[in-house]
């Protein structure tokens, strides 16, 4: 049995601006659109085929309650330093700056979408161990 995960769905406070940003800035495609009375979403896809989800719901006001379900998103890429180049003159939040990790072998970047949702921008270099991270040797 193959299972992979294709696509998440995140809550926005305006559709129009989320798009911009993960279209634009992020270089994502838009794949569907799907208009109900009660929410709107498009639905947006990377070279992978992976999508995510924004949905905007018509009786929403103000801005989001992310709760403590969703940490981050990551994105893959293979220029950390110019998507993250590309989130800063979309108005993107800074979280940190590209840096090569110690422990891993990826180049990390921190920003904040328009609605304040973590993202994770990740180029890696290299394989990734089974066990990495600080404490790896000490399991």
């Amino acid at each position: 049995m193959k299972v992979s995960i294709d696509q998440y769905c995140i809550n926005v406070s305006d559709l129009q601006r989320s798009v911009d940003f993960y279209e634009k800035a992020i270089g994502l495609r838009i794949t569907h659109r799907v208009e109900t009375p009660e929410f709107r979403e498009v639905i947006l896809a990377g070279e992978s085929g992976h999508r995510i989800q924004l949905a905007w719901h018509r009786n929403q006001k103000g801005p989001i309650e992310h709760g403590n379900g969703f940490w981050k998103l990551y994105l893959d890429t293979d220029d950390c330093e110019g998507l993250y180049a590309r989130c800063m003159e979309a108005g993107a939040e800074s979280v940190s700056a590209p840096e090569r990790l110690e422990h891993w072998p990826v180049t990390a970047a921190f920003v904040r979408d328009p609605d304040g949702y973590l993202v994770e921008i990740l180029e890696t270099h290299g394989d990734t161990p089974e066990v990495s991270g600080p404490g790896a040797g000490n399991a």
